[in-house]
């Protein structure tokens, strides 16, 4: 079983920096493909970034964070990572790190959350304007 942990949230003022980790047990994270979503109060849950798995870098933006988030991930601590650069009032919300078996294609279905079985517990940040 996939367990998924993530931390690094927190509030900072607009044009700021975070990062995001996620820590991963139960299986590789080589073999995930793997991806970031965000839950703004009272919206649904939508994609942000995406990675494949493989221990290939081939990645996924929504268009809204392009440029300024990077996701990257460390196969020797079997984590996850989200640097979020400027960042923006629109980008606050509770950040959830997801996980998969298999592959599939960098893509706008990449950030779906129906292609993924594990989900962690979430990680609020608050961006002020």
């Amino acid at each position: 079983q996939v367990q998924l942990v993530e931390s690094g949230g927190g509030s900072v003022q607009a044009g700021g920096s975070l990062r995001l980790s996620c820590a991963v047990s139960g299986r590789s994270a080589r073999n995930l493909y793997m991806a970031w979503f965000r839950q703004p109060l009272r919206s649904e849950r939508e994609g942000v970034a995406f990675i494949i798995s493989g221990g290939g870098d081939s990645t996924y933006y929504r268009d809204s964070v392009g440029g300024r988030f990077v996701i990257s991930r460390d196969i020797v601590n079997n984590a996850l990572y989200l640097q979020m650069n400027s960042l923006k009032p629109e980008d606050t919300g509770v950040y959830y790190c997801a996980a998969n078996g298999g592959n599939i294609p960098p893509s706008a279905a990449a950030l779906w959350p129906v292609n993924y079985a594990y989900w962690g517990q979430g990680t609020q940040v608050t961006v002020s304007a």
